[in-house]
């Protein structure tokens, strides 16, 4: 997992603290007083640098452990919580059943009630629980926090998610612990993304990955920032139909979608119907951990179909790394990407181009989540209303 901060770009940046003796609002260098008020909020003396002609000076760097967030990725039948400091490092994390067609009432309050002995779990107190992030598998406004139209969450559509485990985790916590404790949901296939790139590809300013699983989604990530499109659909290519497969229906009522036809759903019919029984895209995964014949051959021609919609993606991004992330991301479905990607897309759109599978692994939205709190939390104008609840005059 990352030890370096994955934070905001601007104002009161973790990565800007270290380069100058003090800040002040905006990034700018301030007086000497900036650094003390910083100093043990959210900053802490740094290791002076001799190469530079102020290394006599205060510095500061940021400080990860000042606070901790709280994140969870919500599956069709399990959650995955855990509690990370703010670099994105896990310092303790569970998995509990559950399943999201019970419903968002039901599920947020089993999600609330777990996260509220992870704080304990990792030697720390509520009350420097600075956050929570969620991960949901389904488009969501992100300005409001509600998914929109998710075929693998039905009864959640529009449903206030932030407000209502606000309220449950205000239930099992306390409400004087929660108070105006910021709760923040996006896709998870976006926030596998950004904790991927912000990990393991920080220079990379055009980066695509690809989440195959149960469905098929993308998450994007240009620039350093989740590109989420006008409404939040950007990414959502489990949904483009293949021309050619018209008899496969599709949980979002239309027939030939990519997702119907290549996610693990799709592919644990087919082994079920050939003697196989298999439970959607956890299932494939065992069988292909395993080297199972039909379930290796299923994958690859699955990975074909993927990358014949990934060469429209590429090409039109043209991406530096594509990373292939989730259940189905075996040797044989990523050979089958590269062998179509690389067959069809012109040549200077993949010059460049890195194919490899995730290194953060059921980890990568974890870690994106936390990095989305903390982008959240550090933007100047709250960096600064922060400072000032702690006791500092920013």
């Amino acid at each position: 997992m990352p030890t370096r901060p994955l934070g905001v770009r601007q104002g009161l940046h973790p990565r800007d603290i270290p380069e100058r003796p003090a800040v002040h609002r905006g990034g700018r260098p301030g007086h000497a007083g900036d650094a003390g008020r910083l100093r043990g909020r959210f900053a802490r003396d740094g290791r002076a640098d001799p190469r530079r002609r102020c290394a006599r000076r205060p510095r500061l760097e940021f400080d990860v452990s000042h606070a901790v967030v709280l994140a969870a990725d919500l599956e069709p039948r399990h959650a995955r919580s855990a509690v990370l400091d703010l670099a994105g490092n896990v310092l303790a994390e569970d998995t509990a059943p559950l399943v999201l067609e019970d419903g968002p009432e039901v599920v947020l309050d089993q999600l609330a009630r777990g996260f509220g002995p992870l704080p304990a779990k990792a030697g720390l107190a509520p009350e420097e629980v600075c956050g929570v992030g969620l991960s949901v598998a389904g488009p969501v406004d992100f300005e409001i926090g509600q998914v929109v139209q998710p075929p693998l969450m039905p009864r959640w559509d529009r449903f206030p998610i932030a407000e209502r485990f606000r309220e449950a985790f205000a239930t099992h916590v306390g409400g004087a612990v929660v108070g105006g404790l910021p709760v923040l949901v996006d896709n998870d296939a976006d926030l596998m993304a950004y904790g991927e790139q912000r990990h393991s590809f920080p220079d990379c300013k055009a980066f695509v990955l690809v989440k195959a699983s149960t469905g098929i989604g993308a998450g994007v990530v240009i620039g350093g920032n989740i590109y989420r499109g006008i409404d939040g659909g950007a990414g959502d290519i489990g949904h483009i139909r293949l021309h050619d497969r018209h008899d496969a229906l599709c949980g979002c009522g239309s027939y030939g979608c990519l997702g119907a036809v290549a996610g693990g759903g799709a592919l644990a019919a087919q082994l079920t119907a050939g003697g196989l029984p298999t439970a959607s895209g956890p299932g494939v995964r065992e069988h292909l951990a395993a080297g199972q014949p039909e379930a290796v051959r299923l994958a690859r021609e699955a990975g074909k179909r993927v990358g014949e919609v990934l060469v429209t993606v590429v090409t039109l991004l043209n991406p530096g790394v594509l990373v292939i992330a989730g259940d189905l991301a075996s040797t044989p479905f990523v050979t089958g990407v590269r062998e179509l990607l690389y067959q069809r897309a012109m040549p200077r759109t993949t010059a460049h181009l890195q194919v490899v599978t995730s290194t953060l692994g059921d980890r990568a939205d974890l870690a994106g989540a936390a990095a989305m709190v903390v982008e959240h939390l550090y933007a100047p104008d709250r960096a600064d209303a922060r400072l000032a609840e702690l006791g500092g005059t920013p």
